[in-house]
């Protein structure tokens, strides 16, 4: 069978096309192990703080029929590895098709239907400036929409990879029932 592009071996052991996703491949154990050990703000936070952790924390802000896909928003990163949004702004637009590909295909996987992309965003701003305030030495009152969102209430308590890999796989069971 031709596939277009190349394959990754990812954390199952199996093989995973970036370029052509097919939605029976994406693998939740294989989504939560990668985001787990990825760190957010491409390591420049005082402490590790992963992206399956964030992915936890958004899934818990948004509204609960929107909690598995907050929880899968960033879940393509798994397979792309995450990008820094400043750097991801200037990338060829060929990349954000890919990132979106893989992410229907993951959704589709899971059956993830009537996304409210707002709802997502706003609560992964809430998480980012949350996170700003208690993981950055200097969190920066310049961004463009700092005023915008209120940081969450709740400090946050950054796990280690095995912890943060553990809390994304119990969050999906405690959202599928499986």
């Amino acid at each position: 069978m031709d596939r277009k592009g190349d394959w990754a071996q990812i954390y199952s052991g199996e093989k995973f096309w970036p370029l052509d996703p097919k939605p029976e491949e994406v693998n939740i154990t294989d989504i939560a192990h990668s985001l787990a050990f990825q760190c957010r703000f491409n390591g420049h936070s005082n402490s590790f703080f992963s992206i399956a952790q964030h992915s936890v924390f958004v899934s818990k802000i948004v509204p609960p029929k929107q909690a598995l896909a907050g929880l899968l928003h960033d879940a393509a990163e798994a397979y792309t590895g995450d990008i820094v949004t400043p750097l991801k702004r200037f990338l060829p637009p060929e990349f954000g098709e890919i990132e979106k590909t893989i992410e229907k295909a993951i959704f589709a996987h899971f059956k993830i239907e009537n996304i409210n992309s707002f709802e997502i965003k706003k609560a992964d701003k809430i998480a980012l400036f949350t996170e700003m305030r208690d993981l950055m030495k200097k969190p920066h009152s310049s961004w463009n929409d700092v005023d915008s969102y209120t940081p969450h209430p709740d400090k946050i308590i950054p796990l280690s990879p095995e912890e943060a890999e553990k809390q994304f796989l119990e969050r999906f069971r405690e959202l599928t029932q499986k």
